[in-house]
């Protein structure tokens, strides 16, 4: 008899419980397997074994947003992963080949790692669930339950669970330190970039603070030297195959200002202040309804994040170029970290982070504490009444209380 697999959370909240990425809210996956007979209620369930794991599956298809390409190219690639461990959760006594079950609820949690003890794979911290426009590269996450019922009969039942990650958050100290780089491509002119901050979300704005100076030990040639325009812009660079043996590059620019300047360069040099702002996804369609999305997949308000996975990595770089005549045009790329959440989502989620972590400092990932296990055997006495349902007169009926 087939049985009916379903995975529940904790009440009134998600599977997921902790922030991924933030080691201190140990990150983990909590709930339980409920099996039951699928067809007629009440007939019972042989059952060998039951194990549940958390799978990473991640496809790419860099030629998926181009119509003549898409065909032409290579197929889809695809990998799984399982995150942590495996965890069995039932196996029927020694010498048995399975057991007769009316109904068993299987506490389990899953404990996702959290980038400490090793850079091997199974240690790494996942990357979180993204789907890029055109399906060319996506990451997503499945419960998997296995559930063997005597000797060949073996079914998976999959369980999609979306995972973000919090370790980019804008609010974080370490992201609000000044960053400053220099270029220099001929001798006479040096460009100085100076950025408040680094981490940004959909709409956040992006200011950055511009120095041009004359090499002053050239100073007579460089004053003769016109600064035309400066412009700043953000790029997104997506590395599909990042690890294999050819990667390939695509290179976005998703916004970018220009300001005209026209003056000679002065002895002190250029100053100014640059910004723009970081752009975002309009979630509402155009009814002004938000869709109900995918369910392996958040809803984010950009189209990409920073973010590395096993088949392909996404980062983003500010770019600052300064056109002038009489000299050589100077190009600074520096690298910037994009969040899913805005700044003001960044400070929502501060407060909830550090109860997560107090709540944490009681959980023992070796000793867990589960609830004990609920399994009903057919031959227990009232078993039926665990189903709902009683022998009356030799026939069953729904048990009404």
């Amino acid at each position: 008899m087939s049985a009916f697999v379903r995975v529940s959370g904790p009440p009134n909240s998600n599977f997921l419980v902790g922030y991924p990425g933030i080691s201190a809210t140990l990150p983990r996956i909590e709930g339980k397997v409920e099996i039951r007979p699928l067809v007629g209620v009440s007939a019972p369930v042989n059952i060998s074994l039951v194990t549940i794991a958390l799978h990473r599956r991640e496809t790419i298809h860099p030629s998926a947003d181009s119509v003549t390409k898409k065909h032409l190219a290579a197929p889809r690639k695809e990998i799984t992963d399982i995150v942590g461990k495996e965890m069995l959760l039932y196996r029927c006594s020694a010498g048995r080949e399975h057991e007769s079950i009316l109904c068993m609820d299987l506490p389990f949690v899953i404990f996702i790692p959290y980038g400490r003890g090793g850079e091997e794979v199974a240690r790494r911290v996942p990357p979180a669930s993204l789907q890029l426009p055109s399906r060319t590269a996506e990451t997503f996450y499945e419960l998997v339950v296995t559930v063997q019922q005597g000797p060949q009969d073996q079914k998976k039942y999959p369980f999609a669970v979306p995972v973000q990650r919090y370790d980019t958050l804008s609010t974080f100290g370490m992201y609000n330190r000044p960053e400053s780089a220099e270029r220099v491509t001929d001798h006479l002119v040096t460009l100085g970039i100076s950025l408040p901050r680094w981490s940004y979300g959909p709409l956040d704005p992006v200011s950055v603070y511009i120095k041009l100076s004359p090499n002053p030990d050239w100073l007579s040639k460089a004053k003769k030297v016109t600064i035309q325009k400066i412009t700043v812009g953000i790029d997104e660079e997506i590395i599909f195959n990042h690890e294999g043996d050819e990667p390939t590059r695509k290179v976005k620019t998703l916004a970018k200002t220009t300001q005209a300047v026209g003056v000679k360069m002065p002895e002190a040099g250029y100053f100014t202040n640059l910004g723009l702002v970081f752009p975002a996804k309009d979630l509402r369609d155009n009814a002004g309804v938000v869709p109900r999305g995918q369910k392996e997949f958040p809803m984010y308000a950009v189209n990409g994040f920073t973010t590395t996975g096993t088949l392909y990595k996404i980062e983003y770089y500010l770019t600052v170029k300064a056109q002038m005549s009489s000299a050589r045009d100077i190009l600074l790329r520096q690298p910037i970290v994009v969040c899913p959440f805005d700044h003001a989502g960044c400070k929502e989620e501060m407060e909830a982070i550090e109860q997560a972590a107090k709540d944490a400092a009681h959980v023992t990932p070796d000793n867990p504490m589960l609830p004990a296990s609920t399994i009903v055997r057919s031959n227990d006495p009232e078993g039926l009444r665990a189903l709902g349902i009683a022998i009356v007169g030799g026939v069953r009926k729904p048990l009404i209380e």
